[in-house]
């Protein structure tokens, strides 16, 4: 629901349950435009992240640390001269505006006891951190703003700070009944874009979600509403904003069906009905989780553009040629009734006379008359010679076209799975396995540099445990696919994959243990989401002990061949799988 007010509510929240209190131990700027706030309180060291980037700005607590510059920049500089040691005493937020004030007393160089803002504003492009003296005059900022920059507000050392008007905007905390019927139902624009164009910290996901609850559509006109439906729509507005008011959060993040972040909220987000939603403890985990995973992502789809693009061409090309060799096979149907005809010829035809352009005969097969075309220059005996030569010429051809299709099919087949790794890829050395094999298999030139080639670590199978204790491995591209199940697995190891599908091998370590059914379920649920089927409602997989799967001669890495196997239908969804800590 993007950074608006509502998730600012729910960080000032947090910060209030956790580091209100606690003393400032470290400060640091890592970046020209972040901050990382070090905090104890209560026994607990607590990291906090601020960021004013222009296309990023975000707030949360984390774990992880970031190396900080030799030396310090002049802003974290002054912070750490004034509030290097300073008590946070209080986090509040304006209203719903996307701004956080913390407020931080400390002693100064006479002992005395003094009171500092730090203010955090998280309005994209124009996302700043900002330090204010006991009289709200800014001391600096992490960012300068000059008039020549912005015609609204100065942000420069010794100005007065104030926050820019909202255009016009209500608070959604304090509008009553009327102003809210004035001000949204009388836009002449749909009803989800009244709503948060007319009201502060409301994002368009916001305003949507109030649709949602009021079991109103957000497309429909504002200014077209019905009083019954405007009676819905202002209950479910103060029900929203009472659980906003009074800190009834629920952290969540929205995953497609393939596993994508889609959205994230700190309320429950009902008009995601038919996705994944994932409720977290904290705001922070949410947010550090979502833009992380939206990262790796953007990261992987740019850097395996140029993959998929190879990839899809040769699967384009191999389509185009299994079409036409499928053609020509139709055509060699017709072999069989060349055989027929030079039979029948050389069983009836003795007795033709000369220059006969056709004679009807009984197709002895069928029982049935047919007519059999002659050319009429030629003898009975040269026609019937004819016929055997086209029959055996289409014979020749259809098993030459019986051998290509299979090795279309089996390159369609490889290129799909190399599509499918793409898919799931989630690391460079991902990447460089799947480069590899097409490297190996000629889709991508080979190319000789001098100089020793980059190490680079290896890319392993994901690794997770069921529910009853048993490791589950899974393959990410061919080679892993091959190395699991023919060298990692034993003979009673269990091995799972989407039926007829490009997809990840997946095997569970039993020993000589019987399998629980939730162990059963887990592992083809992993088999379903690493393939090709996992956006689809309901995947069938094939499982078998390991040593029941076999190689076939000069199969291309990954492929295997098995018989009288065990199948289930699961949904492809990994929810509630625990993944080890590799």
């Amino acid at each position: 629901m993007a950074f608006d007010g509502i998730t600012i509510a729910n960080i000032v929240k947090e910060l209030n349950d956790t580091i209100v209190g606690g003393k400032i131990n470290k400060i640091a700027q890592p970046e020209a435009d972040e901050l990382i706030l070090t905090i104890k309180n209560n026994r607990t060291q607590y990291r906090l992240l601020i960021s004013a980037s222009a296309s990023l700005p975000l707030i949360y607590f984390t774990e992880k640390n970031k190396v900080s510059p030799l030396t310090a920049p002049n802003f974290c500089m002054l912070l750490r001269k004034h509030v290097g040691s300073g008590k946070i005493t209080a986090v509040t937020q304006p209203g719903l505006e996307r701004v956080i004030e913390i407020k931080i007393e400390h002693l100064n160089e006479l002992g005395d006891l003094c009171f500092k803002t730090l203010v955090v504003e998280i309005m994209g492009k124009h996302s700043n951190i900002i330090f204010l003296n006991e009289e709200r005059m800014i001391l600096d900022s992490i960012k300068h703003v000059s008039l020549n920059m912005s015609s609204v507000r100065e942000v420069l050392p010794g100005r007065d700070y104030f926050i820019p008007q909202t255009q016009d905007k209500k608070d959604p905390l304090t509008i009553t009944e009327e102003e809210f019927y004035q001000t949204v139902y009388r836009k002449p624009s749909n009803l989800a874009k009244a709503i948060y164009t007319s009201l502060t910290g409301l994002s368009p996901v916001a305003a949507e979600e109030i649709c949602t609850r009021a079991q109103v559509h957000g497309s429909d006109p504002a200014d077209g509403l019905g009083t019954k439906e405007k009676e819905q729509l202002f209950r479910a507005f103060i029900r929203f904003m009472e659980d906003v008011r009074t800190g009834r959060f629920t952290p969540n993040i929205v995953y497609s069906a393939s596993g994508e972040p889609v959205e994230f909220g700190a309320v429950a987000l009902t008009q995601y009905t038919d996705y994944t939603v994932k409720q977290y403890d904290s705001i922070s985990q949410v947010l550090e989780q979502y833009y992380a995973q939206k990262n790796i992502i953007t990261r992987m789809r740019q850097k395996s553009a140029d993959l998929r693009k190879i990839v899809q061409t040769a699967l384009d090309r191999n389509w185009k040629k299994f079409d036409l060799q499928t053609k020509q096979m139709q055509d060699t149907k017709k072999m069989d009734k060349y055989k027929v005809y030079g039979e029948l010829i050389n069983t009836y035809g003795y007795n033709l006379e000369e220059g006969c352009r056709s004679f009807k005969a009984l197709n002895y097969y069928t029982n049935e008359e047919i007519s059999i075309p002659l050319d009429p220059t030629m003898t009975p005996q040269e026609n019937s010679k004819k016929y055997f030569d086209r029959y055996n010429k289409l014979k020749r051809t259809a098993q030459a076209l019986k051998e290509q299709l299979e090795d279309t099919e089996s390159e369609i087949r490889h290129l799909e799975s190399i599509q499918a790794a793409l898919d799931i890829a989630q690391q460079e050395n991902d990447l460089s396995q799947i480069k590899e094999e097409l490297t190996e298999y000629g889709y991508i030139k080979k190319h000789y540099t001098g100089g020793k080639k980059k190490m680079q670590a290896r890319s392993k199978p994901l690794h997770y445990i069921s529910s009853d204790g048993y490791h589950m491995y899974v393959g990410k591209n061919n080679y892993q696919n091959e190395e699991l199940t023919f060298k990692f697995a034993t003979g009673n190891d269990w091995w799972f994959h989407a039926k007829k599908m490009a997809g990840s091998h997946v095997i569970v370590k039993s020993g000589s243990d019987d399998l629980p059914d939730r162990t059963f379920e887990e592992a083809g649920r992993l088999a379903g989401y690493y393939s090709s089927g996992r956006t689809a409602p309901k995947v069938e997989i094939d499982y078998i002990q390991k040593k029941h799967v076999k190689k076939p001669n000069g199969s291309k890495p990954g492929f295997v061949v098995y018989y009288t196997n065990y199948s289930l239908i699961i949904e492809p969804d990994i929810t509630g799988i625990k993944q080890a800590d590799d």
